[in-house]
């Protein structure tokens, strides 16, 4: 069928690379691109007498818009994949259109400098990509992604209206460290440390890190507690629902990795404001990234399940209506199938899945789009087929 460039090679870059070379009909090539481009040849070693889909490897500063310009121009996919770093999402968009290639993403833009998590920086290139002809699919991860799939199909099959969502993320695994993080030590920080905040009645109501605080009875998991945060899903849901009255979002955190979090943010470790060290300028949240265990350092440990969904509150034919969509991914069988834990694969599977509905063309206008704006089905169908099967409750418990 055609050529994809996958921009990043770290935990969910892998996980998308392995889905790929698993669908060589849709991905008959690829072109892994990276900083460290052995990590990308390392991969490709591991991969490429498994598969049918014949792998190149490029060496590429994804801050450099000439130069993934000249690399999209000599690789000539169809789509590229970026799963580098949310801060060079508008350079990789430049380069797209520089190239005439679509473009997505897992992970909304956001600035070096501040912890800001919205869309209008990749929203303002609506109409550079509708005039050039291309689709940028933004956030196709699981939250944001499938979660904003879950809400389109719910809106289409089971509701004529949705007032209410509830985006639970609980990840029960347990990688027997004081204190490490699943994925990307900067950026789950930064999500963490940040003020929480919901969409209520038309316009967002802000919260203290961590402030509010619901134990949920996850299926398959049991209770854990919950605390309310900021998730970009949020801003999209809210313009492209109808009748939506309230959306919030909540992750799961154990006691110990709070406790850390609040003392390593106490003594100034968490701070992306640059200091002087010995003569030289570090970013302290970046050091202590280095002085963590590597996220993809933790799927042979890591042990348990993950339960990400959607409960919705809404109406069908004048009568309230409650349904719950999740998926549940076992650490262990992950780590089995792609070498890495459940939290890397829930974004690296849609990751591939949203790249494949483009290059299909089922996903295809010219502009810039969020994933509740296509059709939901073919997306729900690839989710049971590779490896992100859902469920649906029809009276799940409520969340107050």
């Amino acid at each position: 069928m055609g050529k994809v460039m996958v921009i990043g090679c770290g935990g969910v870059a892998s996980v998308a690379i392995h889905k790929i070379c698993q669908n060589s009909e849709v991905f008959t090539e690829l072109c892994i691109a990276s900083r460290t481009v052995s990590k990308c040849d390392a991969l490709k070693e591991k991969l490429q007498k498994t598969t049918k889909t014949n792998i190149t490897t490029a060496q590429v500063d994804a801050d450099n818009v000439q130069e993934l310009t000249e690399l999209i121009k000599k690789e000539k996919p169809e789509v590229v994949l970026n799963l580098a770093l949310p801060y060079q999402d508008l350079t990789i968009m430049d380069a797209c259109l520089e190239a005439g290639v679509h473009y997505i993403d897992t992970a909304n833009y956001e600035p070096e400098d501040t912890a800001k998590f919205e869309y209008k920086w990749q929203w303002a290139y609506r109409e550079r990509f509708e005039q050039a002809g291309l689709t940028a699919l933004l956030g196709s991860g699981f939250d944001p992604g499938v979660t904003s799939v879950f809400s389109a199909y719910a809106l289409k099959h089971y509701f004529d209206e949705i007032n209410y969502i509830d985006i639970l993320d609980c990840n029960a695994g347990d990688h027997g460290y004081p204190f490490a993080t699943n994925f990307n030590p900067e950026i789950n920080i930064r999500e963490v440390s940040a003020n929480g905040s919901y969409w209520e009645n038309g316009g967002w109501v802000e919260t203290k890190p961590m402030e509010i605080k619901r134990v949920y009875n996850f299926p398959e998991i049991g209770e854990k507690d919950m605390y309310l945060l900021h998730h970009e899903e949020i801003e999209s849901l809210a313009l492209n629902i109808p009748g939506i009255k309230r959306i919030r979002f909540f992750m799961t955190f154990g006691e110990s990795y709070l406790n850390h979090l609040r003392c390593l943010e106490d003594v100034g470790m968490t701070s992306i404001e640059p200091i002087m060290y010995n003569g030289q300028e570090i970013v302290p949240l970046q050091f202590l990234k280095a002085v963590l265990p590597d996220p993809s350092s933790l799927g042979p440990r890591t042990k348990g399940k993950t339960n990400i969904g959607c409960i919705f509150i809404g109406k069908k034919d004048g009568k309230e209506k409650t349904l719950y969509i999740y998926n549940t991914c076992d650490h262990q069988e992950c780590y089995k199938e792609v070498g890495s834990q459940a939290v890397a694969y829930t974004t690296g599977v849609p990751a591939m899945i949203g790249a494949m509905m483009v290059m299909t063309g089922q996903w295809k206008k010219p502009g810039v789009y969020n994933m509740e704006e296509f059709d939901p089905d073919p997306f729900m169908d690839a989710l049971n087929k590779w490896g992100l099967p859902w469920k649906i409750s029809e009276n799940p418990e409520l969340v107050e």
